[in-house]
């Protein structure tokens, strides 16, 4: 899987950190690295112009602690964005 990922904005929410991203990809997915050593939240969305058949997912059982990547599922080919929540 050949996913690239970018970290655009991150801001602070009562005790929360809050980080925003973009992602895009030549398969069907791989790891968003957040920054943060817990994410509680995740959300991903795809992109672009086009209509999107599949929704992307993320494919871990959150909370992901120990400075573990959340793992996405996305249409092959396509972008998006992203928005991490925790600390």
């Amino acid at each position: 899987m050949t996913l690239t990922s970018t970290i655009t904005k991150q801001t602070e929410f009562g005790d929360r950190k809050v980080v925003f991203g973009t992602f895009t990809n030549d398969s069907t997915g791989g790891d968003i690295e957040t920054g943060l050593r817990v994410v509680e939240q995740f959300y991903v969305q795809h992109t672009g112009s086009a209509a999107v058949a599949e929704t992307p997912s993320v494919y871990e059982t959150l909370p992901v602690g120990d400075r573990t990547s959340p793992t996405i599922v996305t249409t092959s080919g396509k972008a998006g964005i992203w928005m991490a929540i925790g600390y």
